[in-house]
């Protein structure tokens, strides 16, 4: 019981946040703009990724680790978005919830990869080749 009322005051907290940003307040409408939220997200990594892909072209070695640490990120990602998302499973509101922990959590993932494609020259700790001229 307890669960409940605290996913029903999030969704309640959340409503007004995502009325700026969703035209369709009923659930349907919201689950989509959850999800087109998560789409965007979704871009932004995958163009970071891109880029960094071509920064490593010429060191099989690295991309293999990327790739294998993308893919790992992903299953990490999506497991863990469903655990949270759980207590909510078998209601209307789960694709929301479950959008709203992917775009977070793929916010966070693209942070990190960008930050990769700010190494300065020469640092030893980054994965990633600073960017030719920079």
């Amino acid at each position: 019981m307890r669960v409940a009322a605290i996913v029903l005051a999030f969704a309640l907290n959340a409503a007004p946040a995502l009325a700026i940003e969703c035209a369709d307040q009923t659930q349907s409408g919201l689950n989509a703009c959850a999800g087109a939220a998560f789409k965007r997200a979704d871009d932004a990594l995958n163009k970071a990724y891109r880029v960094i892909v071509g920064r490593l072209k010429s060191d099989a070695g690295t991309t293999k680790l990327l790739v294998e640490a993308q893919k790992a990120w992903i299953g990490w990602r999506d497991a863990e978005c469903r655990f949270s998302s759980s207590s909510v499973a078998q209601g209307s509101i789960y694709p929301l919830i479950y959008a709203q922990c992917l775009e977070t959590l793929t916010i966070e993932r693209t942070r990190t990869l960008n930050s990769y494609l700010k190494c300065e020259e020469g640092d030893l700790a980054c994965p990633v080749p600073a960017k030719p001229g920079e």
